[in-house]
């Protein structure tokens, strides 16, 4: 887990006690330990960067705070273990304050404290260096340039859009047809800003029935009503100093849109069964695929939480108009796709190339991306052609004749393809094809035995 060795400077004036703790921590082979009779040779040797540092209270040359104070200024991340003989809560109180991780007393249990005190912050630090690694996975990933793929005329105008949204802490309304990425868009936008160590919170607003947005979104207090059994935090708690990305606002009950413009102007709310103002600091990116202004003069949204949402909008264009980013696209699905289930790599035929670019994509991207990923499961070969490109409302029945097999052939063919369709949910393919899921199961069973 850890990429040098675990540090760990001891600093005690009493020599036998000095010794002890050395002789103590040096049983696991795992920690470097380096002895400091003294806070100034301590401090003097911080370019070392330990882990740890366990600090005598008392020292000869200055006080236990005052090294603490220095070496926190120095570097946050080393933790300090402060020792003494005696325990004085007011003292205790004030390291914790300034940043000590723990405090413990010289008594004849202090080797059992210290060695757990000293693993407890080995894993944390474990942990610490997988999250930052992990951060910096999703950072790389939501790189809206790498993540967001396509070179048409529409989608560098969303680009630009993107990049003044980066800038600021602006409101961002996100619109456009179902499919055409408007999530993928938000996260560009949170994991690039300066609030990309905090918390990216999506909530399906169209998911959540009426009486039960509020809890959801502002969370409620234990007792608060039948069945609420403890206390829960809500969405925008949960996106403090981080994006609270609220997808298809368009379908948000009535009654909630008064709640949530004050929650947004006052940066506060108040649990359900509460009367308690809770703060929270999170920047607000809203999705739908609805026109809001028209929403606003049917009277199904309110006109002061659409202009307070409105910010700076940002519209993706659907599939169909980006051009020859279809074929971008789809060749980076089908890459993936392929990737993913360790097949080899597949190319597009003129002919399938031409067929997805005359195609309209009433799903857009997401149906793109289903498509091209049943025809690489679909295809014998490296090359997909046309008639491996199949849409909702293909007949795929004259393509199919062409190969001469069996009915029982076609029966299994046909199945196999549906079960990549639907990831292999048995149910789904039973009631897409009408037929029961036994039926399924014998005819795999007895193409598994003809092999």
């Amino acid at each position: 887990m850890e990429d040098r060795p675990f540090k760990i400077f001891v600093v005690e004036d009493d020599d036998w006690y000095n010794r002890l703790l050395v002789h103590t921590l040096g049983l696991n082979p795992d920690y470097v330990i380096r002895s400091f009779f003294s806070g100034k040779e301590c401090l003097a040797s911080l370019h070392e960067k330990p882990d740890v540092v366990t600090l005598d209270y008392r020292l000869p040359d200055t006080t236990g705070l005052e090294v603490l104070k220095e070496i926190k200024n120095a570097d946050p991340d080393i933790q300090v273990i402060l020792i003494s003989e005696q325990s004085d809560i007011e003292t205790v109180v004030d390291l914790l304050k300034f940043g000590a991780y723990d405090y413990i007393v010289k008594s004849k249990d202090i080797k059992e404290r210290l060695l757990n005190t000293i693993q407890n912050i080995r894993q944390g630090l474990g942990f610490r260096k997988e999250i930052r690694a992990l951060k910096k996975e999703v950072q790389q990933k939501y790189d809206f340039q790498s993540s967001i793929i396509g070179e048409s005329e529409p989608i560098k105008k969303v680009f630009e859009r993107i990049k003044k949204a980066i800038e600021t802490n602006i409101t961002v309304t996100v619109t456009g047809e179902t499919g055409t990425g408007k999530e993928l868009v938000a996260k560009a936008i949170h994991y690039n800003s300066p609030r990309r160590d905090n918390k990216f919170v999506p909530v399906n607003v169209a998911a959540i029935p009426g009486e039960l947005i509020e809890s959801e979104m502002f969370g409620h207090e234990k007792g608060a009503f039948t069945g609420a059994g403890y206390r829960r935090i809500g969405k925008f708690e949960e996106a403090d100093h981080g994006t609270l990305f609220l997808d298809e606002i368009g379908e948000m009950d009535a009654a909630f849109q008064a709640k949530l413009l004050r929650a947004i102007q006052e940066k506060e709310f108040t649990r359900i069964g509460s009367n308690d103002p809770v703060k929270s600091d999170c920047r607000i990116i809203v999705a739908t695929n609805k026109n809001l202004s028209a929403e606003v003069k049917n009277g199904s949204f309110r006109k002061d939480l659409y202009y307070r949402l409105l910010g700076l909008p940002i519209e993706l264009p659907p599939l169909r108009e980006r051009g020859k980013d279809v074929l971008i696209l789809a060749r980076y699905f089908m890459s993936n796709f392929c990737k993913e289930n360790e097949m080899e790599e597949k190319y597009l035929s003129e002919g399938a190339q031409k067929k997805l670019l005359t195609y309209s994509f009433p799903g857009n991207i997401r149906e793109l991306k289903s498509v091209v990923e049943l025809a690489a499961a679909l295809t014998a070969s490296d090359q997909i052609e046309s008639r491996d490109i199949l849409f909702d409302n293909d007949d795929p029945l004259p393509e199919l004749l062409n190969d001469e097999m069996t009915l029982r052939d076609y029966d299994r063919r046909i199945i196999r393809a549906y079960l990549t369709k639907f990831n292999n949910n048995q149910k789904s393919v039973a009631e897409k094809l009408d037929i029961s899921v036994s039926t399924i199961y014998r005819i795999l069973k007895e193409e598994d035995e003809a092999q």
